[in-house]
Protein backbone atom coordinates (compact mmCIF):
# COMPACT_ATOMS: atom_id res chain seq x y z
CA UNK A 1 0.00 0.00 0.00
CA UNK A 2 1.07 3.71 -0.73
CA UNK A 3 2.05 5.73 1.78
CA UNK A 4 -0.35 8.95 2.08
CA UNK A 5 0.04 12.62 3.07
CA UNK A 6 -1.57 15.49 3.01
CA UNK A 7 -0.92 18.46 0.93
CA UNK A 8 -2.41 22.22 1.92
CA UNK A 9 -3.91 23.70 -0.97
CA UNK A 10 -6.37 25.99 -1.17
CA UNK A 11 -9.42 25.38 0.71
CA UNK A 12 -8.28 22.68 2.51
CA UNK A 13 -5.51 19.89 2.18
CA UNK A 14 -5.44 17.02 -0.80
CA UNK A 15 -4.60 13.55 0.45
CA UNK A 16 -1.38 12.26 -1.70
CA UNK A 17 -0.35 8.96 -2.30
CA UNK A 18 3.62 7.82 -2.72
CA UNK A 19 4.84 4.44 -3.68
CA UNK A 20 8.81 3.41 -3.81
CA UNK A 21 11.15 6.02 -3.64
CA UNK A 22 14.42 6.75 -6.35
CA UNK A 23 14.93 7.50 -10.04
CA UNK A 24 12.89 10.88 -11.50
CA UNK A 25 9.50 10.87 -10.20
CA UNK A 26 6.38 10.39 -11.53
CA UNK A 27 2.94 12.32 -10.74
CA UNK A 28 0.43 10.23 -11.89
CA UNK A 29 -2.92 11.73 -12.19
CA UNK A 30 -6.64 9.69 -12.23
CA UNK A 31 -9.91 9.58 -13.96
CA UNK A 32 -13.27 11.65 -13.26
CA UNK A 33 -14.50 9.61 -10.78
CA UNK A 34 -11.32 7.61 -10.08
CA UNK A 35 -8.61 8.30 -6.73
CA UNK A 36 -4.92 7.30 -6.29
CA UNK A 37 -5.35 3.81 -6.33
CA UNK A 38 -6.34 3.69 -10.28
CA UNK A 39 -2.26 3.89 -10.09
CA UNK A 40 -1.69 0.76 -7.62
CA UNK A 41 -0.77 -1.75 -11.11
CA UNK A 42 1.51 0.75 -12.64
CA UNK A 43 3.27 1.19 -9.37
CA UNK A 44 3.72 -2.25 -8.36
CA UNK A 45 4.94 -2.79 -11.21
CA UNK A 46 7.61 0.23 -11.67
CA UNK A 47 11.00 0.42 -9.80
CA UNK A 48 10.91 4.56 -8.74
CA UNK A 49 9.11 7.33 -6.81
CA UNK A 50 5.27 7.61 -8.20
CA UNK A 51 2.88 10.08 -6.87
CA UNK A 52 -0.61 10.12 -7.24
CA UNK A 53 -2.76 12.54 -5.62
CA UNK A 54 -6.85 11.87 -4.93
CA UNK A 55 -8.19 15.07 -7.05
CA UNK A 56 -9.93 17.90 -5.17
CA UNK A 57 -13.69 16.41 -5.07
CA UNK A 58 -12.59 12.44 -4.83
CA UNK A 59 -11.13 9.93 -2.29
CA UNK A 60 -9.68 11.21 0.53
CA UNK A 61 -9.99 14.91 -1.09
CA UNK A 62 -13.72 14.51 -1.68
CA UNK A 63 -14.21 17.11 1.17
CA UNK A 64 -12.41 19.68 -0.60
CA UNK A 65 -14.64 22.60 -2.54
CA UNK A 66 -14.38 24.14 -6.07
CA UNK A 67 -13.45 25.88 -8.40
CA UNK A 68 -12.80 22.27 -10.47
CA UNK A 69 -11.73 21.81 -13.92
CA UNK A 70 -8.55 21.31 -15.30
CA UNK A 71 -6.64 24.36 -14.31
CA UNK A 72 -7.74 24.06 -11.10
CA UNK A 73 -6.49 20.55 -10.60
CA UNK A 74 -3.49 21.29 -12.86
CA UNK A 75 -2.49 24.15 -10.29
CA UNK A 76 -3.09 21.33 -7.17
CA UNK A 77 -0.58 19.08 -8.58
CA UNK A 78 1.74 22.31 -8.69
CA UNK A 79 0.96 22.21 -4.97
CA UNK A 80 1.82 18.40 -4.49
CA UNK A 81 5.46 19.27 -6.66
CA UNK A 82 5.92 22.52 -4.55
CA UNK A 83 5.21 20.07 -1.13
CA UNK A 84 7.41 17.67 -1.70
CA UNK A 85 10.56 20.13 -3.27
CA UNK A 86 10.19 18.35 -6.87
CA UNK A 87 10.84 20.40 -9.55
CA UNK A 88 10.76 18.59 -12.48
CA UNK A 89 8.42 15.02 -12.87
CA UNK A 90 7.30 12.60 -15.44
CA UNK A 91 3.73 13.30 -15.79
CA UNK A 92 1.04 10.38 -16.36
CA UNK A 93 -2.37 11.29 -17.11
CA UNK A 94 -5.64 8.79 -17.13
CA UNK A 95 -8.70 9.42 -18.65
CA UNK A 96 -9.65 13.15 -17.14
CA UNK A 97 -6.41 13.04 -15.78
CA UNK A 98 -4.54 13.41 -19.30
CA UNK A 99 -6.50 16.68 -19.88
CA UNK A 100 -5.27 17.74 -16.48
CA UNK A 101 -1.79 16.39 -17.18
CA UNK A 102 -1.63 18.23 -20.64
CA UNK A 103 -2.86 21.26 -18.70
CA UNK A 104 -0.43 21.59 -16.35
CA UNK A 105 1.93 20.83 -18.64
CA UNK A 106 0.53 23.87 -20.63
CA UNK A 107 0.83 26.25 -17.62
CA UNK A 108 3.30 24.82 -16.58
CA UNK A 109 5.95 23.31 -18.82
CA UNK A 110 9.43 23.81 -16.67
CA UNK A 111 7.86 21.37 -14.11
CA UNK A 112 7.22 18.83 -16.94
CA UNK A 113 10.47 16.46 -17.66
CA UNK A 114 8.10 13.84 -19.95
CA UNK A 115 4.37 13.70 -20.32
CA UNK A 116 2.59 10.09 -21.00
CA UNK A 117 -1.60 10.54 -21.87
CA UNK A 118 -3.44 7.55 -21.18
CA UNK A 119 -6.63 7.31 -23.09
CA UNK A 120 -7.53 11.18 -22.01
CA UNK A 121 -6.07 14.07 -23.26
CA UNK A 122 -6.70 14.65 -26.83
CA UNK A 123 -9.84 16.22 -27.60
CA UNK A 124 -13.06 13.80 -27.39
CA UNK A 125 -15.40 12.83 -30.12
CA UNK A 126 -18.76 15.00 -30.43
CA UNK A 127 -20.93 12.25 -28.84
CA UNK A 128 -23.15 14.99 -26.92
CA UNK A 129 -22.87 15.90 -23.50
CA UNK A 130 -25.27 12.97 -21.83
CA UNK A 131 -22.98 12.70 -18.88
CA UNK A 132 -24.91 9.09 -17.97
CA UNK A 133 -24.89 8.19 -21.59
CA UNK A 134 -20.92 8.26 -21.58
CA UNK A 135 -19.72 7.60 -18.35
CA UNK A 136 -22.73 4.83 -17.58
CA UNK A 137 -22.25 2.85 -14.21
CA UNK A 138 -19.22 5.29 -12.94
CA UNK A 139 -21.43 8.16 -12.69
CA UNK A 140 -24.81 6.40 -11.74
CA UNK A 141 -23.37 5.22 -8.55
CA UNK A 142 -23.33 8.08 -7.45
CA UNK A 143 -26.60 8.93 -6.34
CA UNK A 144 -26.88 5.41 -4.44
CA UNK A 145 -26.65 3.95 -1.24
CA UNK A 146 -25.39 0.36 -0.45
CA UNK A 147 -26.41 -1.98 2.18
CA UNK A 148 -22.89 -2.98 1.92
CA UNK A 149 -19.37 -3.30 1.23
CA UNK A 150 -19.90 -6.76 -0.49
CA UNK A 151 -22.93 -5.06 -2.27
CA UNK A 152 -20.98 -2.36 -3.23
CA UNK A 153 -18.41 -4.78 -5.38
CA UNK A 154 -20.84 -6.73 -6.51
CA UNK A 155 -22.13 -3.43 -7.86
CA UNK A 156 -18.86 -2.97 -9.68
CA UNK A 157 -18.65 -6.64 -10.75
CA UNK A 158 -21.80 -6.05 -12.65
CA UNK A 159 -19.61 -3.45 -14.96
CA UNK A 160 -18.77 -4.65 -18.01
CA UNK A 161 -15.20 -3.28 -17.84
CA UNK A 162 -14.37 -5.13 -14.60
CA UNK A 163 -15.10 -8.36 -15.45
CA UNK A 164 -11.64 -9.85 -14.94
CA UNK A 165 -11.99 -8.91 -11.04
CA UNK A 166 -8.61 -8.62 -8.98
CA UNK A 167 -7.19 -7.60 -5.93
CA UNK A 168 -6.33 -4.15 -7.68
CA UNK A 169 -9.77 -3.53 -8.55
CA UNK A 170 -11.38 -4.25 -5.05
CA UNK A 171 -8.79 -2.26 -2.96
CA UNK A 172 -9.81 0.41 -5.60
CA UNK A 173 -13.65 -0.17 -4.97
CA UNK A 174 -13.25 -0.70 -1.39
CA UNK A 175 -11.43 2.88 -1.17
CA UNK A 176 -14.34 4.86 -2.99
CA UNK A 177 -17.03 3.73 0.12
CA UNK A 178 -17.77 5.87 2.65
CA UNK A 179 -20.34 5.61 5.22
CA UNK A 180 -22.31 3.09 7.71
CA UNK A 181 -24.35 0.29 6.90
CA UNK A 182 -26.80 0.43 5.32
CA UNK A 183 -25.94 3.67 4.02
CA UNK A 184 -22.74 3.39 2.56
CA UNK A 185 -22.13 5.28 -0.58
CA UNK A 186 -19.30 6.72 -2.74
CA UNK A 187 -17.78 9.83 -1.40
CA UNK A 188 -16.99 11.70 -4.76
CA UNK A 189 -18.42 14.87 -5.22
CA UNK A 190 -21.04 14.81 -8.27
CA UNK A 191 -20.97 18.41 -8.21
CA UNK A 192 -17.35 18.09 -8.93
CA UNK A 193 -17.51 15.26 -11.92
CA UNK A 194 -20.26 17.38 -13.37
CA UNK A 195 -18.28 20.70 -13.55
CA UNK A 196 -15.09 18.72 -14.68
CA UNK A 197 -17.44 17.07 -17.54
CA UNK A 198 -18.14 20.16 -18.69
CA UNK A 199 -14.98 21.39 -19.01
CA UNK A 200 -13.43 18.32 -20.61
CA UNK A 201 -15.89 19.69 -23.50
CA UNK A 202 -14.73 23.03 -23.51
CA UNK A 203 -11.95 23.94 -26.13
CA UNK A 204 -8.38 23.79 -24.79
CA UNK A 205 -5.25 25.31 -26.09
CA UNK A 206 -3.91 22.47 -23.82
CA UNK A 207 -3.03 19.40 -25.97
CA UNK A 208 -2.41 21.67 -29.38
CA UNK A 209 0.50 22.59 -27.47
CA UNK A 210 2.16 18.96 -25.74
CA UNK A 211 5.69 18.24 -26.16
CA UNK A 212 6.51 17.03 -30.22
CA UNK A 213 6.70 13.39 -29.47
CA UNK A 214 4.38 12.92 -26.33
CA UNK A 215 3.65 9.14 -26.14
CA UNK A 216 -0.50 8.85 -25.82
CA UNK A 217 -1.55 4.77 -24.83
CA UNK A 218 -5.07 3.92 -26.46
CA UNK A 219 -6.80 1.68 -25.24
CA UNK A 220 -8.36 -1.10 -28.20
CA UNK A 221 -12.08 -0.69 -26.47
CA UNK A 222 -14.25 1.96 -24.61
CA UNK A 223 -15.70 2.86 -21.47
CA UNK A 224 -18.07 -0.08 -20.71
CA UNK A 225 -15.29 -2.43 -22.94
CA UNK A 226 -17.29 -1.95 -26.25
CA UNK A 227 -15.71 -2.46 -29.32
CA UNK A 228 -15.82 1.08 -30.12
CA UNK A 229 -12.69 2.95 -27.71
CA UNK A 230 -13.04 6.33 -26.53
CA UNK A 231 -10.72 7.68 -29.41
CA UNK A 232 -12.09 5.80 -32.90
CA UNK A 233 -10.31 7.79 -34.96
CA UNK A 234 -6.58 8.27 -33.66
CA UNK A 235 -5.35 9.23 -36.88
CA UNK A 236 -7.11 12.39 -36.11
CA UNK A 237 -4.19 14.01 -33.81
CA UNK A 238 -1.51 11.29 -34.50
CA UNK A 239 0.12 14.45 -35.91
CA UNK A 240 0.69 15.90 -32.24
CA UNK A 241 1.68 12.44 -30.16
CA UNK A 242 2.81 8.89 -30.85
CA UNK A 243 -0.27 6.84 -30.46
CA UNK A 244 0.52 3.41 -29.58
CA UNK A 245 -2.71 1.01 -28.81
CA UNK A 246 -2.77 -1.69 -26.22
CA UNK A 247 -4.32 -4.56 -27.92
CA UNK A 248 -7.10 -6.24 -25.05
CA UNK A 249 -7.28 -3.14 -23.25
CA UNK A 250 -10.42 -0.98 -22.06
CA UNK A 251 -10.54 2.58 -21.00
CA UNK A 252 -10.22 1.14 -17.18
CA UNK A 253 -8.00 -2.32 -18.02
CA UNK A 254 -5.37 0.00 -19.23
CA UNK A 255 -4.25 0.29 -15.94
CA UNK A 256 -5.99 -2.49 -14.16
CA UNK A 257 -5.45 -5.49 -16.06
CA UNK A 258 -1.29 -7.08 -16.77
CA UNK A 259 -1.02 -5.74 -20.11
CA UNK A 260 -1.94 -2.37 -20.07
CA UNK A 261 -0.18 -1.75 -16.32
CA UNK A 262 2.55 -3.44 -18.04
CA UNK A 263 2.45 -1.21 -21.05
CA UNK A 264 2.36 2.12 -19.03
CA UNK A 265 4.62 1.09 -16.69
CA UNK A 266 7.69 0.77 -19.71
CA UNK A 267 6.45 4.14 -20.39
CA UNK A 268 7.81 5.17 -17.03
CA UNK A 269 10.86 4.07 -17.25
CA UNK A 270 13.29 6.91 -17.73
Amino acid sequence: MPKLSRVPVPGGDLTVATWGDGGRPVLAIHGITASHLAWAEVARLHQGRIIAPDLRGRGGSSGLPGPFGMAAHAEDCVAVLDALGIEQATVVGHSMGGFVAATLAHRHPSRVHDLILVDGGAPLPEIGMDIEAQLGPAIRRLSMRFASVEEYRDFWRGHPAFADWSPAIESYVDYDLTGTPPNLRSRVNADAVRADFRDLHTKSPAFDAVPAGTVFLRAERGLLDEPVPLYPNPEEFADRVRVRTIAGTNHYTILFGADGAHAVAAELVP
